[in-house]
């Protein structure tokens, strides 16, 4: 994955995460864990040396285990909820929401590095894989929370906001079910990124020119521009695996 676009806007993400939690002194994921403060400085300038450590296809695999240890601690703290609450989705979906970044890390990691090729495959695999779960997850919290959804749909976009929140919801499940299957998985992978990036674009951009000041919109904002480039490493994944092939037979 060399010149994958996912991997630049991956670590733009991670680099644009650790700046806001810095400016702000602030990441949602940690929850109120004891010297909350000196850990954010410790995790935020981790995510900004990874990210950019990721532009760089030298180092990408170094930046993607920076990136993806962070947000597998933010998806472990996630944990404690859901055991307190299992009935409860919403700890369900932070956790896959979290856990959507070391998808992508992973991806990036066995992709990036010179190891055989083999237990390369069977990482990447296990990305792919995880990312789907994490695409279903979404299209389940969805459907648990759509009035929410709804409510962050733009009113200006016909025909409706809850229109949109259920045709989303569809979206992510048929999203899931193709990426596990394997049936139209690549088409689904660039169709889930280009709807994430736009839930960026049509969401949280506008909020972010109406109030630039708040940290949950550039929180929120950073989020959605990760997931999207998790998305897209899923993308460039799938694509790099259909022409290998091709590649080998045509040098046969």
């Amino acid at each position: 994955m060399k010149y994958s676009f996912g991997r630049y806007v991956y670590g733009l993400a991670a680099i644009g995460s650790g700046i806001c939690a810095l400016i702000w002194r602030n990441f949602d994921a940690l929850g109120s864990v004891p010297h909350r403060e000196i850990l954010i400085y410790i995790l935020a300038a981790i995510a900004i040396l990874g990210g950019v450590a990721v532009q760089w296809p030298r180092t990408a695999g170094a930046g993607a285990i920076a990136v993806g240890a962070i947000y597998l601690t933010f998806a472990l703290m996630a944990v404690p909820p859901i055991i307190a609450h299992p009935l409860v989705y919403n700890g369900f979906g932070n956790f896959f929401e979290q856990f959507s970044f070391v998808s992508g890390a992973v991806i990036l990691y066995a992709c990036s590095s010179s190891i055989a090729p083999a237990r390369m495959d069977g990482r990447a695999r296990f990305g792919y894989y995880s990312f789907a779960i994490c695409v279903v997850s979404f299209a389940l919290e969805q459907l648990f929370y759509l009035a929410a959804t709804a409510s962050l749909v733009p009113k200006w976009i016909p025909p409706g906001q809850m229109f949109w929140a259920w045709a989303t919801t569809v979206a992510f499940g048929l999203a899931g079910i193709a990426l596990l299957t394997g049936l139209m998985a690549r088409l689904a992978s660039r169709l889930t990124t280009a709807m994430i990036l736009g839930f960026g674009l049509l969401v949280w951009l506008p909020r972010l020119f109406a109030d630039p000041h708040h940290f949950v919109n550039w929180s929120e904002s950073v989020e959605t521009l990760g997931i999207g480039a998790s998305a897209w490493i899923v993308a460039d994944y799938l694509g790099n695996r259909r022409s290998a092939p091709s590649a080998s037979a045509h040098r046969s």
